[in-house]
């Protein structure tokens, strides 16, 4: 798999693996030896950037990446992040310098490394100063403990005042063919800075691949259940989106899920999207999209084909859009 370079010195395969999906947030949580042969069958396709999170379980995805990485940890990059108090989201953010420290320590310790290629903001916090925040991580990386900082979801102001402190190799920012929000001024000032841009949910939490229809149920711990873009009329009316992607993609012998992520890779050098799957067939379908080339001629038919789909319903339920760093 081709290569991309994040921030300054930052190289990843083209396509990384969200791994939270394995853990938390879409159902159970899967059988660790099968969570454990997903992350390795991707490094086997060349897959070297992997993603994760204290929030993730919590601890229990990190504790998972880290024994299935073991084997062949020199070779990869490993992202987590810090931010929410006690590793619970629902406990609100907590970015303290004393906690940053902590979560650092905690998180080596259950990704059985020395450092943490990449250590994310999970979530801005209004309570601490962005410039504490850099710095404390600028500290850890200069202990060796960290190689790169990054945030997720954070709005210009943040990234701008973090990144003087610190620089800044990546944000980590919901973007897909159904929420292009960051086009508007994130990637602009990416492109200014230097700074990379990794697309969490590249596949629109699975809507994307087609899979997903008005009648699908969730699992209860699944938690689309209550995301208002997910309510079965949302789905429906959401599904031209889908049947124009399955349109083009049947032009080009892909499938919708290619098309969508292939279409991110297209739009800048420094675009790296991590879907996340518990599927080995589901893994090969995504990764097959780094080698999906789409011409300009391909990317202003998939503009054309998109133009007048209007997306109803909100990403997030209204209890969690304070998480959203905006």
């Amino acid at each position: 798999m081709q290569t991309r370079r994040l921030g300054q010195g930052l190289e990843v395969s083209a396509i990384g693996l969200g791994c939270m999906g394995l853990s938390f947030g879409y159902g159970p949580a899967v059988e660790r030896d099968h969570g454990i042969a997903v992350i390795r069958a991707a490094f086997e396709r060349g897959v070297t950037f992997f993603d994760t999170a204290e929030a993730y379980g919590p601890f229990e995805n990190e504790e998972l990446v880290g024994e299935a990485v073991a084997p062949f940890r020199d070779k990869v990059v490993i992202a987590t992040k810090f931010g929410f108090r006690n590793g619970y989201p629902k406990e609100g953010v907590d970015s303290r310098p004393q906690r940053i420290r902590e979560v650092a320590e905690a998180s080596l310790k259950r990704l059985k490394t020395d450092r943490i290629d990449l250590f994310y903001q999970h979530r801005v916090d209004p309570a601490v100063p962005m410039e504490d925040v850099a710095g404390t991580v600028k500290d850890l990386i200069q202990q060796g403990k960290v190689k790169h900082f990054g945030m997720s979801e954070a709005g210009v102001r943040s990234i701008r005042k973090a990144h003087a402190v610190q620089p800044v190799a990546a944000l980590q920012s919901e973007y897909s063919l159904w929420w292009r929000e960051p086009e508007k001024e994130i990637l602009p000032l990416l492109e200014e800075l230097g700074i990379g841009l990794v697309p969490f949910s590249p596949l629109g939490k699975g809507f994307l691949t087609g899979a997903i229809t008005a009648d699908t149920k969730f699992d209860g711990s699944d938690f689309r259940n209550v995301v208002p873009r997910f309510s079965p009329q949302a789905r429906a009316a959401n599904h031209a989106l889908v049947e124009r992607l399955q349109q083009i993609a049947a032009r080009g012998k892909a499938t919708p899920a290619q098309v969508a992520l292939a279409w991110l890779l297209a739009q800048k050098p420094w675009i790296v999207p991590i879907p996340g799957t518990t599927k080995l067939h589901r893994l090969e379908e995504n990764l097959g999209a780094a080698q999906i080339e789409l011409t300009g001629d391909d990317l202003r038919a998939i503009e054309t084909a998109l133009a007048d789909v209007q997306i109803e319903g909100e990403r997030y339920p209204e209890s969690l859009k304070a998480l959203t760093g905006r």
